[in-house]
């Protein structure tokens, strides 16, 4: 078994190689930001880029983590960038508030501890910076520092080599395009997060690699393992997908590699797997996570031999499967309890996509809603043709812990209880407790914006007096309220504070 160091260093060659195939920038950043996250642990990633023709920044682009403050990210970002640029070097800390490299008190009440970065440099000069914050107050050490500036050495040249590309030709394919291209996999929506998506679907299509779909359940990850076989050179061949939850471990070998005849009690024929039912296919793997532990290691050894063994048999058959593996629950999480192999892990971790939960488009919700109506609609015979209004602010306000399959059951309980030659479905037409619920969802959002508009009023009015006492002077009223002058500016914007 490969140490976790070992695990690390094959994962950058798989970077390596996916960034090899790929010509989007946006695409290349994600995944660049997103790599350097899971296989260092980071809560944020951050990546600057500078203009090559003025020298200023031209991207910078982040992934959040867990109660990730904007604005506080950025301003490290700055600052801790910068230091990085003027002095040409990588930096790592383990106490950023108390670095002695930055003056005193400039990241006070800061809850960041650790802080890593490293310059993207081609032709010796400077392209850029690769910034990492580490979560729990966790430390990195010097051994992270140096993977991280390796991994800068290897995306360097591929972002400079991309983005001088991109002054020349015109960006991948409009957005319109894409979402009327998906519409044909079932794939609706028209919101900032899934268009972001579907980016990364139509990148991975043209990768020939494994890929490791991350999102709650409900959330379609199936139609996105559909959609990134049905654009992909493999789009002729099978497309086998299995629910690794569904069925008992003790079977789930024969399922995966076959058996021949006399294997087991019951074998009375020979029977192939879904691997070899997948051959020079697509084998879509839904909630990996249940796998056990013995048959973790055999699919680990399936994927580094492309070989398969069905049970009772003495011969090996050679495998062309394409992998798509898919969780509801994370990966990096089941490793560090031990309940999932890391070697396994960084097998599966080459080309990551995020799957968001409805509650990340909300936008998407009437589009959704809309469309399983038509269907239903179609199903029951009936003629209904659209919401209320009411209805509408009601499902995008509402909670769907269950995503989209459980907005999908909620719009056919509906359809259902509609009357025949119904057009329009009003809240009245929704069942007693669905009707309750429409009157706490609308108590609810009269008491936030009451609570945010009084907050509002209270931060401006000490926003303001403190100006007042301080004759305008913005320095000395932000050193009065305990805050920096960035943040005093960012306050004054956002509250539309002025000068009499």
């Amino acid at each position: 078994m490969k140490s976790a160091i070992e695990n690390r260093w094959d994962a950058l060659f798989d970077l390596a190689d996916v960034l090899s195939r790929q010509s989007d920038f946006q695409e290349i950043l994600r995944l660049v930001t997103q790599k350097a996250s899971d296989l260092i642990n980071a809560d944020v990633a951050v990546i600057m880029m500078i203009n090559p023709k003025t020298r200023h920044t031209l991207k910078t682009i982040h992934r959040e983590g867990k109660n990730a403050d904007e604005q506080k990210i950025h301003f490290i970002q700055t600052n801790v960038s910068g230091w990085v640029i003027d002095n040409k070097a990588s930096f790592v800390t383990s106490n950023l508030q108390k670095d002695k490299r930055f003056r005193n008190n400039l990241f006070k009440g800061f809850p960041v501890q650790s802080v890593a970065c490293v310059p993207l440099k081609t032709e010796c000069v400077i392209i850029g910076t690769l910034l990492l914050i580490s979560p729990n107050k966790s430390p990195y050490s010097d051994r992270d520092l140096l993977f991280l500036e390796k991994l800068a050495i290897l995306v360097s040249p591929v972002l400079k080599n991309v983005q001088r590309v991109e002054q020349y030709f015109t960006s991948p394919v409009a957005k319109e395009n894409l979402l009327r291209k998906y519409e044909v996999h079932g794939l609706l929506g028209k919101s900032e997060k899934f268009v972001e998506l579907l980016q990364s679907i139509e990148a991975a299509a043209h990768c020939d690699v494994r890929v490791l779909l991350e999102g709650k359940s409900g959330t379609g990850k199936e139609l996105v393992a559909r959609a990134i076989h049905g654009f992909s050179d493999r789009a002729d061949r099978s497309f086998v997908a299995i629910d690794s939850g569904a069925i008992s471990p003790h079977l789930m070998e024969s399922e995966l590699f076959g058996h021949v005849k006399g294997a087991f009690t019951g074998a009375t024929t020979a029977r192939k797997g879904l691997f070899e039912e997948a051959h020079t296919g697509t084998l879509f793997m839904d909630e990996i996570t249940n796998l056990p532990l013995d048959l973790q290691a055999k699919l680990l050894r399936v994927l580094q031999e492309n070989e398969v063994r069905p049970i009772g048999s003495n011969t090996t058959r050679t495998v062309d499967v394409r992998i798509i593996a898919a969780t509801s629950r994370s990966l990096k999480e089941m490793v560090e309890q031990e309940t999932f192999r890391e070697d396994l892990y960084y097998r599966l971790l080459v080309y990551p996509i995020h799957i968001p939960s409805l509650q990340e488009r909300e936008e998407d919700i009437p589009i959704l809603a809309n469309h399983f109506m038509r269907i239903f609609s179609r199903q029951q015979n009936k003629a209904i043709e659209h919401f209320h209004e009411e209805v509408v602010d009601f499902m995008k306000a509402r909670s769907w812990p269950g995503n989209i399959r459980e907005l999908e059951n909620f719009i056919e309980r509906v359809v259902i209880l509609a009357p025949k030659e119904c057009k329009q479905i009003t809240a009245k037409m929704l069942p007693s407790e669905l009707q309750e619920e429409i009157k706490r969802v609308k108590k609810s959002q009269k008491m936030s914006v009451s609570l945010t508009e009084s907050l509002a009023e209270f931060e401006a009015s000490l926003i303001r007096n403190a100006l007042e006492e301080n004759r305008w002077n913005q320095s000395r009223a932000a050193r009065a309220l305990g805050i920096s002058e960035q943040t005093m500016r960012y306050k004054m914007h956002k509250l539309k504070i002025r000068k009499e």
